[in-house]
Formats: C-alpha cells, sequence, structure tokens
C-alpha cells in the first residue's frame, strides 16, 4: 500500500501562510438555528448543514472534529459547492465534492487549492435548549473569508530592502504575492503581468468562452493596492540577470529583487504546417483577446468550425461552440483524451459531445489549411492527410501549451529541460540558482503522490499552480519549513463534470471502471500494479474528492480490493 511520506521537520506539520486570516467579528449579531437544539446533534467526525433564523436562505455548516464542534460558511468559496455533500477527514480536514479545495474542519482556513478565500468562522454557542452563532450577515449569506492583506508598519523601499519579484499574473502568481503578505511577509512586492488586466479564472476562457475580464477575475486592482503590491499589469519580461539579480522588461524597466518567482505560465502551440501561419480565422486560445478572437468569428452562429486537438482545451472549446454551430473535432488518437485518460474513458467524453452534436474525426493527420474561395486572406478548409477536406469558417487550434520560458532561452545560468520547464525542489527552489523560484506550467517538481517515488514531472493544473505558489511562499517566509504535500486535481466541462486526482507520472497498466459508462456516470481508476495512481470521475460526487483524501494520506484501496467491491466512500478519510 502506498504511504505519502511525511515532508516534515516537526511533528505538527506547518501549513503554507495563506492559512492565517483575520476572523475579527465586529458588528456581528447572535442568530438561532434552526433544528438544531443541541451541540451534540452533530455527531463526532460528522458535518451538518443548519438554517439561520432571520436570514433569508442563510446557512452555516457545524462540523465536529474530535468532539469539538465548528461553524463554517456552508459552501465552498471557490464554485459554491454545499461543503455538506463534501468529505470531512479524522484529522479535521475538510474537502469540497467538486474541485477538491480543502478547508481546515475547525478554523475553516485553506489547505488546498483551488480555493482562494477561506471559509468564515463563527461563534457557537448552546443556550436553553437551542445553538446560536455569533457573526456578520454577509458573512453567512456570502460563505467567504478574504485574506487579510495588510500589513503593520511600513515597508522599506531603500536600495538593497527585501523585494520579492513575481513574474507571471495568473493564479500561481496571486496565490504566491497573498501567501507572502498572509506568511507575514514585510518586504516589497512587485508582480508583473503582460495583459493587460488583473489575474482572472482562465479555466473559464475554454469552458464558457467568457471575453470579458472584469467577470473572471480573481481579484481586483485595488486589492493588490490593500497588500502593498505593486502590480505591473501590461509590462512583460524579456530577461533575468541571475548574478546581478534584475529582472529587465520590454517597457525598459529594470527590477532588482532579493528573491524570484517565475510563474510565467504555458504559451498555445501552433501547428508548424501550410497555412496555418499565413491565414486569417485560425485561433489559439490562452487570453481573453483570443476569446474575443472567437467569438467574433462566431457572430451569428450556424458556422461550420474545425478545433484541431482533442486534449482538453479542444474538447471544452468544442463543447462551448456546438450550441447552433457545426463544430468537428480532429485528433491524432483513437479516442479523446487517449494518452491521458484511456481509449475507453476517452469514449465516454466523446459520446457525451456527440450527443451535444460533436462530430469526432480521430485517428486523423492535419496536412494543411486550406483559404476561403470567397477571401483568400482567410481559412476555407482544412485538409487531413487522408485527403479529407473539412469546410471552415474558423479553426480553433487546441494542441497543448509549452511552458513559457522564452525569455530564458539563451541565458548561459539557467539549464532549462527538454520541454522548456526549469527543474526545482519540493519547494519549487530552481536547481542550480540561488533565491529563485519557479512555479505552476514552467516548473518540473519531484512528485511523491501515488506511483509518483519523486518522479520528475510538470502539471498544467489549476491547482498545482496555486500551491506550487503557496509552497514558494512558504519557504521564502518560513526557509526551514518542509513544504505541505498535496495530491493534484483538475476538472474538465465535457458534457459533463469530469473531475480527476493523482498522476500517471510513471504510467499505468490498467484501469477499474466502476458505475454506469455508458451513462456518464462511473468511477475510473487507473492502476500500476496494485496502485491508485489516478482517479477520475463524472456524475458520482463526492468520489474523486474522497480518493483524493485517502491519497493523501496513504489510504486508498489497491486495485485487487476495489475489484473485489471494496467502496472507497466506507473507508475514512
Amino acid at each position: 500500500m502506498f504511504s505519502l511520506r511525511r515532508l516534515f521537520t516537526t511533528t505538527k506539520p506547518i501549513q503554507a501562510p495563506i492559512a492565517s486570516f483575520n476572523t475579527t467579528t465586529i458588528m456581528s449579531q447572535s442568530y438561532k438555528l434552526k433544528s438544531i437544539t443541541s451541540l451534540q446533534d452533530v455527531p463526532i467526525g460528522g458535518k451538518i448543514e443548519a438554517e439561520v433564523e432571520g436570514i433569508e436562505e442563510g446557512k452555516v455548516l457545524l462540523t465536529n472534529v474530535g468532539g469539538k464542534v465548528s461553524a463554517l460558511g456552508n459552501k465552498c468559496t471557490h464554485y459554491g459547492a454545499p461543503m455538506v455533500k463534501g468529505i470531512l477527514s479524522s484529522g479535521g480536514r475538510l474537502t469540497c465534492p467538486w474541485h477538491g479545495a480543502c478547508f481546515n474542519a475547525t478554523s475553516g482556513d485553506i489547505e488546498n487549492a483551488p480555493a482562494l478565500d477561506a471559509l468564515p468562522k463563527f461563534g457557537l454557542e448552546e443556550r436553553e435548549g437551542a445553538v446560536y452563532i455569533t457573526g456578520k450577515e454577509d458573512a453567512i449569506k456570502g460563505s467567504k473569508r478574504k485574506p487579510n492583506m495588510k500589513i503593520n508598519g511600513s515597508i522599506s523601499r531603500a536600495a538593497g530592502a527585501e523585494h520579492v519579484v513575481v513574474v507571471g499574473a495568473g493564479s500561481g502568481a496571486t496565490a504566491t504575492v497573498e501567501a507572502l503578505r498572509e506568511g507575514g511577509y514585510k518586504g516589497k512586492i512587485t508582480m508583473i503581468g503582460s495583459e493587460g488586466y488583473a489575474p482572472i479564472d482562465r479555466t473559464k476562457l475554454s469552458k464558457a468562452l467568457i471575453d470579458d475580464p472584469s467577470k473572471i477575475a480573481l481579484r481586483e486592482g485595488e486589492w493588490f493596492k490593500d497588500g502593498d503590491i505593486d502590480f505591473i499589469k501590461d509590462d512583460q519580461v524579456m530577461g533575468v540577470d541571475f548574478d546581478k539579480k534584475t529582472v529587465s522588461t520590454v517597457s525598459g524597466a529594470s527590477h532588482s529583487y532579493t528573491k524570484l518567482v517565475l510563474a510565467t505560465g504555458g504559451t498555445p502551440n501552433s501547428l508548424p504546417l501550410p497555412g496555418f501561419k499565413d491565414l486569417e480565422n485560425i485561433f489559439l486560445l490562452r487570453t481573453v483577446p483570443h476569446v474575443k478572437s472567437i467569438l467574433a468569428a462566431k457572430k451569428g452562429d450556424n458556422k461550420k468550425i474545425v478545433v484541431i486537438g482533442s486534449s482538453f482545451i479542444g474538447m471544452e472549446i468544442a463543447n462551448a461552440m456546438a450550441k447552433d454551430n457545426d463544430v468537428t473535432v480532429v485528433g491524432q488518437e483513437s479516442a479523446p483524451l487517449e494518452r491521458v485518460m484511456g481509449k475507453e474513458v476517452g469514449k465516454i467524453f466523446q459520446k457525451s459531445l456527440e450527443k451535444n452534436g460533436v462530430k469526432f474525426r480521430m485517428d486523423a493527420g492535419v496536412e494543411k489549411a486550406l483559404p476561403s474561395n470567397s477571401d483568400s486572406k482567410k481559412v476555407g478548409s482544412v485538409q487531413l492527410k487522408d485527403g479529407t477536406v473539412l469546410e471552415a469558417d474558423f479553426v480553433v487550434l487546441g494542441t497543448g501549451v509549452k511552458p513559457q520560458t522564452s525569455y530564458l532561452q539563451d541565458n548561459k545560468s539557467v539549464k532549462l529541460e527538454k520541454d522548456g520547464s526549469l527543474k526545482v525542489s519540493e519547494s519549487y527552489a530552481v536547481e542550480r540558482l540561488v533565491d529563485v523560484y519557479a512555479i505552476g506550467d514552467i516548473a518540473t517538481y519531484p512528485y511523491h503522490g501515488p506511483g509518483g517515488e519523486g518522479s520528475p514531472v510538470r502539471i498544467e493544473h489549476w491547482n498545482v499552480a496555486q500551491n506550487s505558489g503557496r509552497i514558494a511562499a512558504a519557504h521564502i517566509t518560513k526557509p526551514n519549513a518542509k513544504p505541505v504535500p498535496h495530491i493534484p486535481v483538475f476538472w474538465s466541462a465535457l458534457g459533463q463534470q469530469l473531475r480527476y486526482c493523482g498522476n500517471t507520472v510513471n504510467g499505468y497498466d490498467d484501469v477499474v471502471v466502476k458505475g454506469e459508462p455508458e451513462n456518464a456516470k462511473f468511477a475510473a481508476y487507473y492502476t500500476k500494479g496494485e496502485t491508485v495512481v489516478a482517479v477520475a470521475t463524472m456524475a458520482t460526487d463526492p468520489i474523486m474528492s474522497q480518493a483524493a483524501s485517502l491519497m493523501l494520506k496513504g489510504n486508498m484501496p489497491s486495485k485487487s480490493e476495489l475489484e473485489e467491491g471494496v467502496d472507497i466512500m466506507t473507508i475514512s478519510a
């Protein structure tokens, strides 16, 4: 049985610094809970959702960890999942049933991405045969507690003073700067972005084609000012002098640093084939301008759209555009997502999208893009290697991403991996460099999850980016602290919601499928020998969250046990 090795130097784990939040309850009021007469109504190791009298639709979550009952926000701060349907571990870890966000079940503090905000905690009292909470109405209804970014005292901006420069402005960069402030870092912080807007929930670009950055902003610009963070949103890094500890940008600026965090994410791959470089209406998808261009081309619907690539981005784009359009996905594998998910599970996703009208051309190679008969500047069709010609009003490339490290390509002080990433330690410190960290899509780190055995892996997941940023920040503020282990989680909109945890860095040799795969309602367990290394689910929440919790503790059942009928929901997390 796999056992996740402990990475701490003390008997009590040191959490990433974002776990400390301001819990003041100024202007709080007392509210009675409906249908709860005693704190003993909450069993040890259990949780109950209770309605709040006097607040319309107001609810809180009561948890009992080792006999201690706490009142917390009832909805996950990520996308609002009901936490009562999540997983409460014996150690007091509360996991969202949808996307794996984790909170401390006693304090509400964050323990794992993708949530940026903690759960609010409320005062709790039992008196006269009733249970009351104390809190503010907006906190009860909103179920969020933002981190306290304020610092005590002033920041030294003198030459040579402490200064963390974060290159990038995505979810990983956001988590980094917030974790630094929450961890008590009082030095100067500069975050350099290049897209011209505040950090966004990038997952919604491909899943929902949202083109207004304000609607998917993780934080507004003012938020960073409150934390005395210099946020530069429209400059691009050109290079780094690791000896002089300076970062140079396109604008001509030079930023000195004492610590550097590289969080530049990925850049989408184009196709080096005839027509794809020259013809218009062939789009990539990574930024808001990309979405705007796609929506402009799609205007009026009833378009013929070719999506090249049957991985997650390509499949999500196809699903998002399927209504009122003729969408065809072209993939090299025999089933979508086959490399990651396997053929059997990939076929489930294919059938799910086919029900929405998406067509598929699998086992297909692309030969070239051909111009339109009506406008030779624009694409009119895509020719496959077998000679098939697919008409197209426009084309979207979902052909993967590569690490955005072009600014380091000719830098003799750093060695890039073959894929362009940077090899880092468990704390995300870049090998052979001093005071430099790399996180998110550009980091290749040692994986210690089930079956990982420390193998180097680069994972392009939303929650990995955030967690890596928090771990790097924790190492900056507490250099002797060991990183908190986590299990990678991702999700995708493929007709129905896909959940996935774990990783197959060392491959898998079998898949145990439970449920009703023909109805896209299943749990698939990816195994290497007897070890379950990854789990994918559809319409079976909270099995993925339970699996992630069991993986973290080393309690996941073996392949043989699953085949014998063991239900992971019956195992203590």
